[in-house]
């Protein structure tokens, strides 16, 4: 796997995509492309971390990919290694000017550059694309600036991404991804209440800062331990309003005609579809019974 590195860890010199490229839709890709098929440096990408408005305004920013996740996405791209500058106020104080002579041409040591159009930076975001080039190319360095992509509907964006993740229409976020979207988690001991009543359960543990998709039970695949075999599988997300209407959202996912012992396992799952949003029954017979019915339905929807 490509390495995740701080600027100073960095191969040199570099070929650099700079942005958050969160969702690696096909916008960011066409960025991206201008590094690797050019390459007069080490193909890299390099975003911040964590996110500038978690700094600067205390705002929660939930990733569509992680950075763990994140690298083996862009290692098939050509990419080579992805550097994480370490975004704080004091980062955030340096001009437009000071942050591209001092981190892109003397740390990172460009050799060539590339944006999206909407690309800003320095203090109070006072540096944008043409800011960029002409800084870059006073030192001889080359700066692609890529237009924004749209589509039928609008500009490709990782907002519209998350929008559909949120409605639970992992179709659309398929298709503006390019690919499946995927979480994953280690499994942890729960209280055991889906082994009771005859659907037992895997639950697990996922970094807080990944974005999830909207609470509600879903057909999905499960993947253990990052083996090639999926597993036909019914994930429930949200808190358990039969059980514990109290209980913290979470996720638990059932394996559809299998039982294995999946505690201490790495699980990704790929939500499908959603099947159902989540309500509360009036017994545990009443849940058993509607849980019945979403592993037929997911299971025909897998096959």
């Amino acid at each position: 796997m490509i390495p995740l590195c701080s600027p100073k860890q960095a191969r040199l010199p570099t070929s650099l995509a700079l942005g958050s490229f969160d969702g690696l839709h096909a916008g960011h890709l066409r960025v991206i492309e201008k590094i690797t098929q050019r390459c007069l440096g080490v193909p890299t990408v390099v975003s911040f971390w964590p996110h500038p408005r978690e700094v600067l305004y205390g705002e929660t920013r939930l990733r569509l990919d992680l950075p763990s996740e994140k690298n083996s996405l862009l290692e098939k791209l050509g990419v080579e290694q992805l550097v994480l500058i370490p975004f704080d106020k004091s980062l955030a104080s340096l001009s437009a000017e000071t942050f591209v002579k001092t981190i892109l041409l003397e740390t990172l040591q460009a050799r060539t550059i590339a944006v999206g159009a909407n690309f800003r930076f320095g203090r109070n975001r006072e540096g944008d694309t043409q800011t960029l080039k002409a800084l870059a190319n006073q030192e001889g360095v080359e700066v692609s600036i890529v237009p924004i992509l749209e589509d039928e509907t609008g500009r490709m964006s990782s907002s519209r991404i998350r929008a559909s993740l949120s409605d639970g229409n992992l179709f659309k976020a398929k298709n503006l991804m390019g690919r499946a979207y995927r979480f994953r988690g280690r499994v942890v001991a729960g209280k055991g209440l889906g082994h009771k009543i005859g659907w037992p359960t895997a639950n697990l543990q996922i970094d807080g800062r990944k974005f999830l998709p909207g609470l509600g039970v879903y057909a999905a695949w499960a993947i253990i331990n990052n083996e090639e075999e999926k597993f036909a599988a019914v994930m429930n997300l949200g808190p358990q309003p039969t059980v514990d209407p109290t209980s913290p959202s979470g996720v638990e996912v059932h394996l559809i005609g299998k039982e294995i012992d999946l505690l201490g396992c790495e699980l990704t799952i790929e939500p499908v579809k959603r099947l159902r949003t989540q309500k509360r029954f009036e017994n545990l017979e009443d849940l058993s019974n509607q849980i019945l019915l979403d592993v037929t339905k997911a299971k025909s929807l897998l096959q």
